[in-house]
């Protein structure tokens, strides 16, 4: 009997453990779902046959190599600071891993030991990254065969409430690890617009925002992400005049979360004593200069940021509850842990309320031979079912969940480190997505 090895049973995680479950008894095997919180590890599970769930501490080292020693695969869903050490675990076991984080440069570094020991670390198999990298190089393949290259290419992708959840004014719910929504942009942003290569600091990410209009659901606020030349690279498209890759939030989002980058608030570079103690207004007073007039938290903060205090920025901060005598309270000791805590109890997806996930590939294909290029449009919009499964937990699990079966019954022929940009995942990853009902409509125009 095959073993499954689950680390994590996060909001990301349902769709995932019941497809693996699901498999587990058609192929005779066994999953262990293992969290910190065993109860939502037993929520997971939901007394099927073919699983357990175990109460798991990732610093325990001798009950983690246990684990790990037992099993065929690790799908893990931890925190991307663990993967590179449950990456050398499975190395030193003989043990395939499958995680949907960003590629760890050490794990990458780990590839040459992975061949040798014929084991395959499968990086970046979740939504963004994932199927918007698997779902790229099948859109880019089909250009190349055709006889065609890409001469732009933009990538949206978002978790958003569907557009008919309105349940705060920040218009966003959280569906996902509350942690990356606050610490997104901090890399700033590197791309390639006609030609010239642009740099957004992260003080100005939120700041450099444009509209995008996604068929059949509405407009939309598009703000750069991370580095995307890289993916000229990854994505063997060595002619582009654009290359970005951009995250979508409906309208107004970047002028409010400008304003919380410009205060200084997610970081995590240091722990800050007794932060749990302070109120919340003594907590953003903390950030402001003392050399700054008014009297009121609020003032004193809108002279800072150079905004009205009674405008729709200033009235965002107070809905949050950052201007409070209430105290902090929790196990924090950073920013951004104050941050992540706030959005997870503000911002939660109402009872009976949809999420929904949107990817979006806005491709320029240029066809030398036939002297013609064409303007491609291919999106996935997909909703999570108000009694269900997220859309998050759809996009985000099933296709670790896909790469794990299909591990497990030899049909990934690799062996090393690898993010699904190589045929032999994304041909049948996709495939399998799309008997599930998670596909992309295209929309094909012709330009010259």
């Amino acid at each position: 009997m095959k073993k499954i090895l689950i680390l994590g049973a996060g909001q990301s995680t349902p769709s995932l453990i019941s497809y693996l479950l699901n498999e587990a008894k058609e192929n005779n095997w066994f999953v262990t779902v293992c969290d910190m919180n065993l109860e939502l590890a037993k929520q997971r599970v939901n007394g099927h046959p073919n699983g357990i769930a175990l109460e798991f501490d990732v610093n325990d080292a001798a009950m983690r190599n246990k684990l790990i020693e037992e099993s065929d695969i690790v799908v893990n869903l931890l925190a991307p600071v663990f993967q590179y050490l449950i990456a050398l675990d499975c190395l030193n076991f003989g043990k395939h891993c499958v995680t949907a984080s960003y590629e760890n440069l050490r794990v990458a570094e780990l590839h040459k030991d992975a061949v040798r020991k014929g084991i395959l670390i499968l990086n970046e198999m979740g939504l963004d990254p994932g199927i918007d990298h698997m779902s790229a190089m099948a859109l880019i393949n089909k250009i190349r065969e055709k006889g065609g290259y890409v001469k732009s290419f933009i990538s949206y992708g978002g978790g958003l409430p569907a557009p008919e959840v309105k349940s705060n004014p920040f218009n966003y719910c959280i569906t996902w690890n509350p942690r990356n929504v606050v610490m997104a942009g901090e890399s700033g942003a590197l791309y390639k617009e006609q030609g010239k290569q642009k740099v957004i600091s992260y003080q100005q990410v939120f700041n450099r925002t444009w509209e995008v209009d996604i068929e059949g659901v509405g407009t939309f606020e598009a703000y750069p992400n991370r580095d995307s030349l890289i993916y000229e690279k990854i994505f063997n498209v060595k002619k582009t005049e654009t290359m970005v890759r951009a995250t979508l939030r409906y309208p107004g989002w970047g002028e409010t979360w400008a304003q919380i980058v410009k205060l200084g608030l997610p970081t995590e570079n240091f722990k800050i004593p007794n932060l749990h103690q302070k109120t919340y207004a003594e907590y953003i007073d903390m950030f402001l200069p003392l050399n700054i007039s008014g009297t009121k938290i609020e003032t004193k903060t809108a002279n800072y940021l150079g905004i009205s205090p009674t405008g729709k920025i200033m009235n965002n901060l107070r809905w949050l509850g950052l201007f409070s005598d209430e105290k902090i309270g929790g196990k924090v000791s950073t920013s951004a842990e104050v941050m992540t805590d706030l959005l997870r109890k503000k911002l939660p997806l109402p009872s009976g309320g949809r999420d929904l996930v949107i990817l979006a590939h806005e491709v320029i294909a240029k066809y030398p031979k036939e002297k013609r290029e064409e303007k491609i449009v291919s999106t996935l919009v997909e909703y999570g079912d108000p009694h269900g499964d997220t859309a998050i937990a759809k996009t985000v699990g099933l296709p670790a969940a896909i790469a794990a079966k299909l591990i497990l019954q030899n049909k990934l022929p690799l062996s090393g480190c690898y993010i699904p940009t190589h045929p032999s995942v994304y041909v049948p990853v996709m495939a399998e997505l799309k008997k599930l009902g998670l596909k992309f409509k295209e929309k094909i125009q012709k330009i010259k």
